[in-house]
């Protein structure tokens, strides 16, 4: 009975070790091929004619297709902040103060790029590597191999500095949908005068906390270009494959987005930014 008992704990430990053995490999498997396609990526950008072309009219797509959704998301996730944010303070201190300051560095320092990475994961990173995955499914890839045209540069390149030419207007526009949902919050709802909410965010708010959040939206756009190009171009299987691709595109870069967020936090915060 006992030797019965004992083999089957071996085993499911076997099996828990091959898991994580299978999970770790496929981990750096991809880590790495990411870093080939950035580094191929480095080298096309720098000894190619680079396509401006395509690279604005992907960040055209990708600003104009995410922009109702950044709005809307921030215009109400201000509105929340201001809310929260005056209940709490009026139940403390008998008057809703500061506000202004409140939702501004919120929103600048951390949701505004947050936010909008998430959404632009969500509707632009999964539209890019969907697409990108199709074409790898169908083999039109290994067509612009044969072709002569490399797909990184063709395809990779445009999309990647379409994300970073984006995501910070994204995010400047975030800010503003979200402290304009505050404003309308803190002045028809707590009876916040109109003139203090925007002088508790002029007075306090400094130039480093706009770079804060701009620095943020910088990386946050690599990554999503990143990850999702390289999840898209990888794709295998069919329309299988595309729908898994296009699932962990999302899904990698949105906790990437969070993780991310606390250490550039934490270094940004370190070198007084």
């Amino acid at each position: 009975m006992h030797g019965t008992i004992g083999a089957r704990a071996e085993d499911i430990q076997e099996i828990m070790f091959n898991a994580i053995g299978k999970y770790m490999t496929n981990l750096f498997s991809q880590v790495g091929g990411a870093a080939r396609m950035v580094s191929s990526s480095v080298f096309w950008t720098l000894h190619a004619k680079f396509e401006w072309q395509q690279a604005i009219e992907q960040g055209v797509t990708i600003g104009v297709e995410s922009f109702g959704v950044v709005a809307l998301t921030s215009l109400f996730t201000g509105m929340v902040l201001a809310l929260q944010a005056g209940n709490t303070i009026g139940n403390i201190f008998g008057d809703p103060i500061f506000v202004g300051t409140i939702v501004a560095f919120s929103l600048i320092r951390e949701l505004g790029p947050v936010l909008t990475g998430v959404v632009i994961s969500g509707r632009a990173g999964a539209a890019v590597t969907a697409q990108i995955g199709t074409m790898a499914v169908t083999e039109q890839i290994d067509a612009l191999y044969t072709l002569g045209t490399n797909p990184i540069r063709y395809l990779v390149i445009p999309r990647m500095f379409g994300f970073i030419l984006t995501m910070p207007i994204l995010t400047l526009f975030s800010n503003v949908f979200g402290i304009v949902g505050g404003y309308l919050v803190a002045v028809y709802a707590l009876g916040v005068p109109g003139e203090v909410y925007l002088t508790d965010i002029t007075t306090f708010m400094d130039v480093s906390d706009f770079m804060h959040g701009f620095i943020k939206s910088f990386i946050f756009a690599f990554m999503i270009g990143t990850v999702c190009c390289y999840k898209g171009i990888s794709t295998r299987g069919g329309a299988e494959g595309v729908g898994k691709s296009t699932t962990g595109a999302v899904v990698t870069t949105i906790v990437l987005i969070l993780v991310l967020d606390y250490f550039l936090t934490a270094i940004l915060t370190a070198f007084g930014i």
